[in-house]
C-alpha cells in the first residue's frame, strides 16, 4: 500500500471511572445483600476488633476496647486500634470496595481479621444518614487527628483535628439515623445486636457500663460434673434456639479450628427440613441460619460453634461452599457419630430416649455405616409380626428374616404369616428395607428373604382335592365376578379362622391393574400403545379361607348372582383389612355388594330368595359340627 495513502494510527482515548450512585448502592445493599439493618452492628464491630487486632500485632501490649454509646438517634463507636493517618483515609474510606487489611504492614496479619471485603462501613448507610470518623493513627502518633465526614448523597469531607478529639490512637465513628430508622440506634436495640453478635469477641466491648462480651463460651467452660455441664449447656440452648435439648454434644475440632456444642432436638423433625446452624468467625456471629454445616443425615441436632478456618461470603451471613467447608462437615459428622457409639456403650436409657424421637436419623447413617449399624442393631426398633423389636431381636427368633417392601404388603401379609409362624419385617418405611438387606453384612449368617404373594400362598394349606372339586361351581361363580377387576379366586385353608378372605397381590400385579384402567379409559391411540405394554405379571388374587364359617356357608349357596355379590363383599373387605387404597372401581363395588346384600336380605318373596337370606342371616354365627 502506498505510504501517502495509509492512514495515520488513531491515539487512544483517555479512560473513564465508573460513578457511584451512593444511594443506589446503598438500597442495593440493604434489598439484596445484607438480610437486615441490624448488620451494620456487626460491621461497626468487626471494623473495630480488625483495628485493634491490626494493632495488637505491632504492640502486644496496646489497650483493646470497644465502646459503645447510643441515645437520641445516634451512636458513637470507640475503639484502641491501629487509627488511620490522613492519607488511610483518602484511600480507603472514600474507595467503595478497598479494604483496609490490604494496607502496607497488615498483610501478614490478615488471616486474623473478621472482614475481608472492603464494604463493611458503608452498610451503616443502611441505617445511618450521616457518618462521622475521628482516627489517630498508633504508627504515626504525633501526627494530628483526622476527621472523615460523609453523607448518604455520596458527599464527603476530610480534614485533621485538634489532639482532644481524640488523644489516644483509635477510632471513633458517630452515626446520625436516617429518616424513619432511629429505632436501630437506641441503647436497647444497639446492647441486645452487640451481645447477639459480639458475646464471644476476645476484647473488652461494653455498651455503656453493660459488658457485652461472655467468656469463656458455656461449651468452654468448666463444671464441677457432667450433670452440671448439661444442665448448664440446655439452659443456654434454651436462650440461644428456644427448646430443651434432649443431650448436648461436644463439637471440638482443633485440626478445623472449630469449637462449639451440638443440641439433639427432643422432638422429631422431617429428614427434608433444612437444619439451620449458628456459626461464628473468631467470636463474632456469622449467621443464625448456616445449612449444610453437618451431613443430611444429622438433621436432628441444632449446633452453635466458633470458627477460625470457615471462609465467608461477601454479605458475611453465610459460608462459602469449599473443601475447608466439606472437610469440616465430616469432621463435626464424625462427632455426632461418636456421640451415638458412647450412648450404647455406656448409657441405653438416654440412647432409647433418643431412639424414641430420632430412629429415622440413626437409621439414615446406618445404612450408609456398618460400624454404626452393628452398633445401633440392637437398639433400633422395626414394626414386625411379633411386635416393635430390633432386628437383632427380631433375627433370633426366627432363622429366615423375611421383609416386604411397602407398607400396603405387609398389612396384607403380616397376619397370616404370623399365623403360620413367618415373621415378616415391616421395610415400607423410610430406610427400613435397606437396613434389613443390609443385616447379613454385620450379622454373618442372617438369611434374608423378600416376602412376596407366592411364599405367604406356599405357607397356606391346600384344600383336599375332592373338596375343592365339589366346590367348583362355586369358585368358577366368584371367579367370573372378580375377574373384571383383574382378581383370581383361590381356595385354602389357614388361620386364624377368623379371617374370612386375604387379598394378595405385588407391585408388578398392581403396575397391570394402573396400566389396564390407563388403557380402558384412553382413546385408541394411547389404547393401542398402553396395550403394546401389556405384561404377563400375576395377577391378585383373592384368597378364600376354607377353615372360616362365613365362606363354607357360602360356598354352599347355589344361587350365581348371590355368590358373586358375596364374593364382591369379601374382595372388598379384605381390601379394607390390608388398609390399601380404593380406587374408584373399588368403592363402587363396595357400595353395590352392600346394596346388593341388603336386597338379598329385606325381600324374601321367593322361596329361593329367602332360603338364601337364611343361608346368609347367620355370618357372625359360631361354627357347628357341619362346619368342620
Amino acid at each position: 500500500m502506498d505510504s501517502q495513502t495509509s492512514q495515520p494510527s488513531q491515539a487512544s482515548p483517555p479512560p473513564h471511572t465508573f460513578q457511584v450512585d451512593l444511594r443506589g448502592l446503598v438500597d442495593l445493599l440493604s434489598q439484596h445483600l445484607y438480610s437486615s439493618p441490624k448488620v451494620y452492628l456487626r460491621e461497626l464491630l468487626q471494623n473495630a476488633v480488625d483495628a485493634i487486632t491490626a494493632r495488637r500485632a505491632e504492640e502486644p501490649g496496646a489497650p483493646a476496647r470497644v465502646r459503645l454509646f447510643a441515645a437520641d438517634g445516634r451512636l458513637r463507636v470507640e475503639d484502641s486500634g491501629v487509627g488511620l493517618t490522613e492519607s488511610d483515609v483518602h484511600s480507603l474510606l472514600a474507595t467503595i470496595g478497598r479494604s483496609s487489611k490490604r494496607a502496607d504492614g497488615l498483610q501478614e496479619v490478615r488471616s486474623d481479621f473478621l472482614g475481608q471485603f472492603g464494604i463493611g462501613l458503608l452498610a451503616c448507610f443502611v441505617v445511618a444518614e450521616r457518618i462521622r470518623v475521628v482516627s489517630r493513627s498508633s504508627r504515626t502518633p504525633d501526627a494530628p487527628p483526622v476527621e472523615w465526614t460523609a453523607r448518604d448523597d455520596g458527599s464527603y469531607t476530610v480534614r485533621t483535628v485538634a489532639h482532644e478529639e481524640r488523644p489516644e490512637p483509635g477510632t471513633t465513628v458517630h452515626l446520625t439515623a436516617r429518616a424513619g430508622a432511629a429505632e436501630w440506634l437506641t441503647e436497647r436495640r444497639v446492647l441486645q445486636l452487640a451481645r447477639d453478635f459480639g458475646s464471644l469477641l476476645p476484647y473488652d466491648v461494653r455498651v455503656g457500663e453493660e459488658a457485652v462480651t461472655d467468656l469463656p463460651a458455656p461449651w468452654d467452660r468448666p463444671y464441677a460434673s457432667p450433670a452440671n455441664r448439661r444442665v448448664a449447656l440446655a439452659r443456654h440452648c434454651h436462650e440461644l434456639f428456644g427448646f430443651t435439648p434432649l443431650d448436648s454434644i461436644a463439637l471440638d475440632v482443633p485440626v478445623a479450628g472449630v469449637r462449639g456444642v451440638a443440641y439433639v432436638l427432643p422432638a422429631a423433625v422431617s429428614p427434608a427440613q433444612r437444619a439451620t446452624h449458628r456459626v461464628h468467625l473468631k467470636g463474632m456471629l456469622l449467621t443464625e441460619r448456616a445449612e449444610q454445616l453437618l451431613p443430611d443425615w444429622a438433621f436432628f441436632v441444632r449446633c452453635v460453634l466458633d470458627t477460625d478456618s470457615l471462609r465467608p461470603t461477601a454479605s458475611r451471613e453465610a459460608l462459602y461452599e469449599d473443601e475447608t467447608l466439606a472437610a469440616v462437615r465430616e469432621a463435626l459428622g464424625e462427632r455426632v457419630r461418636a456421640w451415638l457409639t458412647g450412648l450404647a456403650a455406656g448409657d441405653p436409657e438416654r440412647l432409647a430416649a433418643f431412639l424414641a424421637v430420632h430412629h429415622l436419623g440413626v437409621k439414615s447413617l446406618a445404612r450408609h455405616d456398618p460400624e454404626m449399624l452393628r452398633t445401633m442393631l440392637p437398639w433400633l426398633p422395626f414394626e414386625t409380626s411379633d411386635g416393635r423389636l430390633s432386628l437383632e431381636e427380631f433375627a433370633q427368633r426366627h432363622p429366615v428374616v423375611h421383609f416386604t417392601r411397602t407398607v400396603e404388603e405387609y398389612r396384607q401379609v403380616a397376619p397370616i404369616a404370623s399365623a403360620q409362624g413367618v415373621g415378616v419385617v415391616n421395610g415400607g418405611y423410610t430406610y427400613d428395607s435397606e437396613l434389613v438387606e443390609a443385616l447379613p453384612s454385620v450379622r454373618p449368617g442372617t438369611v434374608v428373604a423378600e416376602l412376596d404373594p407366592d411364599t405367604v400362598t406356599a405357607h397356606l394349606d391346600a384344600v383336599d382335592p375332592a373338596e375343592e372339586l365339589a366346590l367348583s361351581g362355586f369358585l368358577a361363580a366368584a371367579r367370573a365376578k372378580l375377574d373384571p377387576l383383574g382378581c383370581d379366586v383361590v381356595l385354602r385353608a389357614f388361620h386364624p379362622l377368623s379371617v374370612p378372605a386375604l387379598h394378595l397381590d405385588d407391585r408388578s400385579a398392581r403396575h397391570e391393574q394402573a396400566r389396564a384402567e390407563a388403557e380402558a379409559r384412553a382413546d385408541d391411540l394411547w389404547a393401542g400403545i398402553l396395550g403394546s405394554l401389556r405384561g404377563g405379571a400375576p395377577r391378585a388374587r383373592l384368597v378364600l379361607n376354607h377353615l372360616n364359617p362365613l365362606v363354607r356357608r357360602i360356598s354352599s349357596l347355589g344361587d350365581a348372582e348371590l355368590i358373586g355379590t358375596a364374593a364382591e363383599s369379601l374382595y372388598g373387605q379384605a381390601l379394607l383389612m390390608a388398609q390399601r387404597p380404593l380406587r374408584p372401581a373399588d368403592s363402587a363395588l363396595l357400595n353395590r355388594a352392600f346394596i346388593g346384600l341388603l336386597e338379598w336380605a329385606t325381600h324374601g318373596d321367593t322361596p329361593h330368595k329367602g332360603a338364601a337370606r337364611g343361608e346368609l342371616g347367620r355370618w357372625d354365627a359360631t361354627p357347628g359340627e357341619d362346619d368342620h
